[in-house]
């Protein structure tokens, strides 16, 4: 079983990285990807330990860029040599965007009356601190009674919190990616949000133009007619198809590695093999 898409602790998944190797064997993963956000630290951390336990571990990352005042998120994978210092470096400078928001979050948040601290969040979050370890804070102080309730209430895009990062045009992204001898692929692009498909499909046709590579056709957001959809648009632009679960650990706990959400999510070995070349 292969999945190309998860997170450990490192950025905003609930795992340590050699937890997310252990939960990956015991769901029958044998080619994962660990796609933390802005950061190689958690593939770093689990590098060795997969080795050691014959699961095969492949570099990757997930970025926020933004295209006409949109979100975008952008997946990229390394299969031949690691990403280079210059990019590394370069995400250093994306991390301190991050915690500015968060520092603005913390703000909004004690406007509206929650006793809560950046110090709090970064306990759980570390460097990578988001939203998820801000909604785990407000369920504890039993602000919320779910996870679900925080973003609904207080982070989401419509919550009364909400906090927009400064995020890096995508075209940049994919230029800074490629140049680091990463493939971009898009990540779940039924997120994009696009009212139409065929709005949809023009602003994937211009991340290709931007030098795009791939696009994330297999997602536990993802239903049968999306998977369909996007499989079409990928072999009609001669993109790489890739997919996996979006795995968040406890964060998300409806979706399961290797399988997405209730079974969702199947990534078949061929497409791996066609990332690596």
């Amino acid at each position: 079983m292969v999945d190309l898409h998860s997170h450990t602790d490192a950025s905003d998944g609930s795992d340590a990285p050699q937890e997310l190797i252990d939960n990956a064997l015991r769901a029958g993963v044998r080619s994962l990807s660990i796609t933390d956000h802005d950061t190689f630290a958690g593939y770093f951390a689990a590098r060795s330990y997969a080795a050691s336990q014959g699961l095969d571990l492949l570099c990757g990352i997930e970025l926020s860029t933004k295209y006409e005042g949109k979100t975008v998120h952008l997946l990229g994978y390394f299969p031949g040599a690691e990403p280079s210092e210059e990019f590394s470096g370069w995400l250093v400078g994306l991390q301190e965007k991050r915690r500015d928001r968060n520092r603005r979050l913390v703000g909004n948040l004690q406007k509206l009356g929650v006793e809560i601290t950046l110090e709090e969040v970064e306990s759980i979050g570390k460097s990578q601190a988001g939203r998820p370890h801000f909604a785990s804070i407000l369920l504890q102080k039993k602000y919320v009674k779910t996870m679900q309730e925080a973003f609904d209430k207080y982070l989401a895009e419509n919550g009364r919190a909400f906090t927009e990062r400064e995020e890096v045009p995508l075209e940049e992204g994919i230029q800074r990616m490629r140049a680091a001898g990463g493939i971009p692929v898009m990540a779940h692009p039924v997120r994009l949000g696009r009212r139409t498909h065929e709005e949809e499909i023009e602003w994937i046709t211009a991340a290709v133009e931007m030098g795009m590579l791939g696009l994330e056709v297999r997602h536990s957001d993802h239903d049968g007619a999306a998977v369909a959809r996007y499989t079409a648009l990928a072999e009609r632009l001669g993109l790489l198809t890739t997919g996996g679960s979006d795995y968040h650990g406890s964060y998300k706990p409806d979706i399961k590695l290797g399988t997405g959400k209730n079974g969702n999510v199947s990534v078949p070995a061929a497409w791996l093999e066609k990332l690596r070349g």
